[in-house]
């Protein structure tokens, strides 16, 4: 029986999937969009969406959370200065997972995560 056995494993014990997450998180907070795998794209989001919460809260505590969680301290000031300003009137959902395709070395199924709110340079991007 499985119960109370929430989350996926991501085929890693627990140090390294904890490790892969927190540079993948730091990652998304970087470059505002990062290609993975399917699974490893759910797995990220409720801790993005959760340091962008505590960006948006945005006092001293919030920020210490955040540091200890992501790698690069000057992505983390970027975070709390910068990038909640785009979130502050918008209650959830702050990223975007599209599914691209497979991977040609092992056809896992490959998709992007971006983070939502930058629409004006997507549009400017595309034409």
């Amino acid at each position: 029986m499985r119960h109370r056995k929430a989350g996926n494993q991501l085929g890693r014990n627990t140090s390294h999937r904890r490790a892969m997450l927190r540079n993948m998180v730091t990652s998304l907070f970087k470059y505002e969009q990062i290609e993975t795998t399917d699974a490893k794209a759910k797995a990220i989001r409720p801790i993005a969406e959760k340091m962008i919460t505590l960006a948006k809260r945005g006092d001293l505590h919030a920020r210490r959370q955040a540091l200890s969680y992501m790698q690069d301290k000057e992505v983390t000031h970027r975070l709390f200065n910068e990038l909640k300003d785009r979130y502050l009137n918008r209650q959830g959902g702050y990223l975007r997972i599209i599914k691209k395709g497979f991977r040609k070395g092992d056809g896992a199924s490959v998709s992007v995560v971006q983070l939502l709110g930058n629409e004006e340079g997507e549009a400017a991007a595309k034409n």
